[in-house]
């Protein structure tokens, strides 16, 4: 039986802290100024973590973001490797989260609904 707070779940804990932390204060790219770190899944065999990440900017490119993500991986890991005590380091495959997105959309989608049906109740025809 899982346990409620398993090791994983830690590992992934720590690394979108630190993840979050290595964006704000090494990485100077600035493709990656509104980049922030939105969760982090580890396989079970801690070979592989997906960090998903979420762009604070509108008009920031995902794919620009994506691409500097993918470039700076290798400098991310082995900066991670220094703080987080751990036999070997899963790889990093980032992964933009669209999931911000979705749900303003689907806010919107509800404001317009409650809006409308507002305004059926006001002009009764």
């Amino acid at each position: 039986m899982p346990k409620d707070f398993s090791r994983t779940r830690r590992v992934a804990e720590q690394m979108q802290r630190e993840l979050a932390l290595l964006l704000q204060r090494e990485i100077r790219d600035p493709r990656l100024a509104s980049v922030t770190i939105s969760g982090v899944e580890v396989s079970r065999d801690l070979a592989v973590a997906k960090v998903y990440f979420t762009l604070l900017d509108d008009q920031a490119d995902p794919a620009e973001a994506q691409r500097a993500l993918d470039k700076a991986s290798g400098f991310l890991r082995h900066a991670l490797g220094e703080s987080m005590i751990l036999r070997s380091l899963p790889q990093l495959r980032f992964i933009y989260d669209v999931t911000l997105i979705k749900g303003t959309e689907l806010t919107n989608l509800i404001d317009q609904v409650v809006d409308k049906d507002r305004k059926r109740h006001k002009d009764p025809d």
